[in-house]
């Protein structure tokens, strides 16, 4: 019996890797929306996050996700991160 293969990605804050379950999904969809993908389905371009408040700070401060989306990224979607953090914690 061969042991299941446990998905990594790398966090844009802090750029550890870490087991896909453990991130939150930013999705650029093929129409160019900026959405915090709960699900991790959605069709598009993902980049990852950290479960923390320092991760995110981090990444917003980098300007991490304009630079892996290659276009602005809206404060509402900095909110939805933020919020989406803070529950988790």
């Amino acid at each position: 019996m061969s042991v299941k293969k446990i998905p990594m990605r790398m966090c844009t804050g802090c750029h550890e890797m870490k087991p896909k379950k453990e991130l939150i999904r930013v999705v650029k969809t093929p129409e160019g929306d900026i959405k915090v993908d709960f699900t991790g389905k959605l069709n598009g371009r993902g980049a990852y996050l950290c479960k923390s408040a320092e991760c995110f700070l981090k990444a917003q401060k980098q300007k991490a996700l304009s630079r892996a989306f290659e276009c602005q990224i809206a404060d509402e979607i900095y909110e939805d991160l933020r919020r989406s953090i803070e529950k988790g914690e």
